[in-house]
């Protein structure tokens, strides 16, 4: 394995015919001789170092012998007991290792949305370019038996930034001489692409670095998942609380906040032992490829097993605090006054229950979501929750910042009613509701203000403010209507392609007892549906139409209107210029398809325009049904399609890929 390959690290591996098996060594032995041929049996430890390696054959006096189809990889066994990624059951192997299909879970807490995502694992080049990741981190050939060590260099190799790794992040929402991030479809192109061009792929964000990597790792053998965390922090100072700064208008002051909540986080969780850590850290870790800050002079972050997050074990390895922030810390909200040319800061309130919210990921076996949140943390407000928060702050930077002034209590109770989303080109409509369940009269003065703010919390425009004084002298409740038109927000959809969503911003002031109330409210867009007709079954090699369909329901025009379809195995990513489509306007695409392997397959098909800021996605199995009978190559064999062999098996390499026959073997270590 590798340029310089030496026995003393075990890049070299020279194997003489053995008898007795042994677990933890290289052997070979002789199975049977047939006039010139023999067939032998090569095993290799359970703890070999994962790469792609080279063969060569020598007998007696004879030269060495190089076979022209000479390559094996060796990766890790999810398969094999004795490796420190084995999973034991047949349903999380399948679906953890071998699904080559999933959804990627984004909007928000309130509206989640699947969105499917390709991994293709098992496509060409796929191994072949992590196997070139695997080189150009410079690991040492015994830290690639260590799936620890193995997937933090992944999580800094699938970003760009330190190395000029897989992929750009980008959330300017301009997306010049690249891909926008909305309208990839899965992770083939991506590592295609990087592997066939050696340069970094321009652009991604949270949701497809997530997606690459746990591509990455699936290919190397190590049981992924890929996981939204809802309502996710992003903490600095690393305090445990995000801290929101607003004017007496309801405006987020983007200067002084440095925190931020993003809407939804995508990372992976990889599974494996732990053995650099106390006993009973084992099974799944956290692991990031989003560039959000620098771990150990890296963009890199993890693995961080799931079992110490959750019980507030933050000083271990690796990067553990920065993932319980995410998704334990509290939610500060300032306000921020000019008084005397000095900015005077108000505490209005504090959340404790806001973040970490529906953590999601794909269920086993199923195309439903399920619901994770109590592997990273416990019930909030229960006695083991308090527990590892007060663990976590004995070891992070926790002061309470300053308390709010005693004030008289004004029995008041504000509230905002809007509905969960909002039909692009529809009115924004919400209302700023009052409750005074006081005997008192009381003047109170509303700031309100709607902002587009993308999926990171930054903002991107405002929408509209409101300022108003009423009276409730013999008023109970108290509604103020807040009414957007839609040309508020379409011109600065069409300044930025990327996910947004509208902030609702209100605070309250008493002018009698100087008591301060704020709320907040969160609206994403609603989009027309995408069809995808395609036959119930078809036969191999043989041509189908797939058929996209869409009609613009909207009262807008959609410009600029770009169709990305994808189907693994089926047919490679496409990307249809559409043009405009007016209200009430269809397009309708169709695609030849060949298949030419087995199974249900996955059709993707992802819409964007100028004004269609958001993806809209659907997935479709295709059950393919055969005439005839299938042999599964070595390839397809050992990478999921059947049993993996096991230590002394008779491994047979023929079959075919692509029409022409090949003679390569992908064999997991063991």
């Amino acid at each position: 394995m590798g340029k310089a390959p030496r026995k003393s690290n075990e890049t070299l591996v020279v194997m003489k015919l053995r008898g007795q098996k042994e677990l933890h060594r290289w052997q070979m032995a002789l199975l049977g001789v047939n006039g010139k041929e023999c067939l032998l049996s090569v095993s290799s430890p359970v703890d070999t170092a994962v790469g792609k390696y080279f063969l060569s054959v020598k007998s007696g006096a004879d030269p060495v012998h190089t076979p022209e189809n000479n390559t094996i990889y060796f990766i890790f066994n999810p398969w094999c007991e004795g490796d420190t990624v084995f999973m034991a059951g047949d349903k999380e192997r399948s679906e953890y290792v071998l699904n080559d299909t999933g959804y990627i879970y984004v909007g928000s807490k309130d509206k989640i949305h699947a969105r499917p995502w390709n991994y293709g694992q098992f496509e060409e080049d796929i191994l072949d370019a992590c196997m070139f990741l695997l080189d150009k981190s410079n690991l040492k050939p015994r830290d690639r038996k260590n799936p620890v060590i193995v997937s933090r260099a992944m999580s800094a190799l699938v970003n760009a930034n330190d190395d000029c790794g897989v992929l750009l992040a980008n959330w300017s929402g301009m997306y010049k001489g690249g891909t926008s991030p909305l309208a990839w479809t899965g992770s083939t192109p991506i590592l295609q692409q990087y592997f066939r061009t050696q340069k970094t792929v321009l652009y991604g964000q949270c949701w497809v670095f997530a997606g690459v990597l746990t591509t990455v790792m699936r290919s190397l053998g190590v049981p992924s998942r890929t996981v939204t965390n809802f309502a996710s922090a992003h903490d600095t100072e690393q305090n445990l609380r995000v801290d929101v700064y607003l004017n007496e208008k309801g405006q987020k002051i983007e200067d002084l906040t440095t925190d931020s909540i993003w809407n939804f986080h995508v990372w992976t969780d990889v599974w494996m032992t732990r053995p650099d850590l106390p006993q009973g850290y084992e099974g799944w870790q956290a692991v990031d490829a989003t560039p959000q800050e620098i771990s150990q002079g890296v963009f890199q972050c993890g693995p961080a097993p799931l079992k110490a997050i959750r019980q507030g074990d933050v000083y271990l390895t690796y990067d553990t605090k920065f993932i319980f922030a995410e998704v334990n810390a509290d939610k500060v909200f300032w306000l921020v006054k000019e008084v005397n040319g000095v900015s005077e800061m108000t505490k209005l309130r504090e959340e404790t229950l806001v973040i970490g919210r529906s953590i999601s990921t794909k269920a086993v076996g199923s195309n439903t979501r399920e619901d994770i949140t109590a592997q990273y943390k416990f019930t909030e407000g229960s006695p083991e929750e308090r527990k590892a928060m007060e663990k976590a702050c004995s070891y992070l930077s926790c002061e309470d910042g300053p308390e709010a002034a005693p004030t008289e209590e004004a029995n008041i109770e504000l509230k905002i009613q809007a509905g969960e989303a909002v039909w692009l080109g529809d009115p924004i409509r919400m209302s700023v509701i009052i409750n005074n369940s006081s005997a008192r009269s009381w003047t109170i003065k509303l700031g309100a203000t709607c902002e587009l703010q993308l999926y990171t919390g930054k903002v991107v425009a405002v929408l509209g403010s409101v300022s108003e004084t009423v009276a409730t002298a013999g008023k109970p409740v108290i509604e103020v209507p807040v009414h957007l038109e839609a040309s508020s927000y379409v011109g600065s959809l069409a300044s930025v392609d990327d996910e947004v969503i509208v902030q609702g911003h209100v605070i309250a002031a008493i002018e009698e007892t100087e008591e301060k109330f704020s709320e907040e409210v969160t609206l994403t867009f609603q989009y027309p549906p995408l069809r995808v007709e395609v036959p119930e079954t078809v036969k191999i090699g043989q041509n189908f139409t797939c058929a996209f369909i869409f009609k613009n329901t909207l009262s807008i025009p959609l410009e600029n209107c770009k169709l990305h379809v994808e189907g693994l195995g089926i047919f490679m990513l496409e990307t249809f210029d559409q043009g405009d489509v007016l209200p009430g306007g269809i397009f309708k695409c169709r695609i030849i398809c060949t298949p030419k392997k087995a199974g249900k397959k996955t059709i993707i098909a992802k819409l964007n325009s100028i004004q269609f800021s958001q993806s809209a996605s659907i997935r479709c199995c295709l059950p393919l049904r055969f005439d005839l009978e299938i042999f599964w190559s070595s390839q397809e064999a050992f990478r999921g399609k059947r049993d993996v062999p096991r230590s002394g098996q008779q491994l047979r390499v023929r079959g075919e890929k692509g029409g022409s026959s090949i003679l390569q073997t992908d064999l997991p270590r063991n």
